[in-house]
């Protein structure tokens, strides 16, 4: 089955615009004008993939991205405007898997979806099983599950490719450009500041887990490391 995304967005040009192309590549689209509609077609329609525009009608694209990420893991990404860093900083730590500023360029957007729908494939089941483990941190990437100590973390397909490639070179320090292109893929070119947000993400839900454990440091100047322990 060709993988479903739901566009969302008020502007009835980009609409049909995104829903021509992305028809073109061979993906499923729905679509919906407000957030209100955002919410029932991706509960209805559960796609793979939100394209979501944060300036909407009844409800805005941040509470639409809040309230989906307390429901389930699909990615999403952001389609802002020019002047809203402070939005997309916000959608970033929200949940939202990446962003694009408005006038886009289709070939960059059909980029961002395939690279993200790529990250969040599953593996196919005879895929034999691949755990890391540092320190108390289990990782199966086979399974998409992790463990801090007992606890399971509950994590995004994004935050689990994240530290699970920061597990995978424990002990080194990563720069931000070198976790894109691990991450996001080599044929990305947005902004840094992505992988700080993940990063802050991560923490979050690394402390709550364990708040003694220091799973991810910042080497500064230079990027993320994961310590191995003594």
């Amino acid at each position: 089955m060709s993988p479903k995304i739901l566009v969302v967005d008020d502007e009835a040009p980009i609409i049909d615009m995104l829903s021509y192309n992305l028809r073109q590549a061979n993906y499923d689209v729905v679509v919906a004008r407000d957030g209100e509609q955002a919410l029932a077609q991706a509960r209805r329609e559960r796609p793979d993939l939100i394209i979501l525009d944060l300036m909407l009608p009844h409800l805005d694209g941040l509470e639409v991205c809040r309230i989906l990420r307390r429901e389930r893991d699909v990615p999403i990404i952001m389609l802002t405007a020019r002047d809203a860093e402070v939005d997309r900083v916000v959608g970033l730590e929200l949940g939202a898997d990446d962003y694009v500023v408005k006038p886009f360029s289709v070939r960059e957007l059909m980029a961002r979806v395939k690279n993200v729908l790529r990250r969040t494939t599953p593996r196919p089941a005879e895929t034999p099983p691949d755990v890391t483990q540092v320190g108390t941190l289990t990782m199966d990437a086979a399974r998409h599950e992790a463990h801090l100590g007992i606890v399971e973390l509950e994590l995004t397909a994004l935050e689990f490719v994240l530290l699970y490639t920061l597990a995978c070179h424990a002990g080194r320090v990563l720069s931000r450009e070198q976790l894109l292109q691990q991450v996001w893929g080599y044929d990305y070119h947005g902004d840094l500041r992505v992988v700080d947000a993940v990063v802050k993400r991560l923490r979050v839900k690394l402390r709550q887990a364990a708040p003694k454990t220091e799973v991810i440091v910042t080497v500064r100047g230079v990027g993320y490391k994961m310590p191995v322990p003594d």
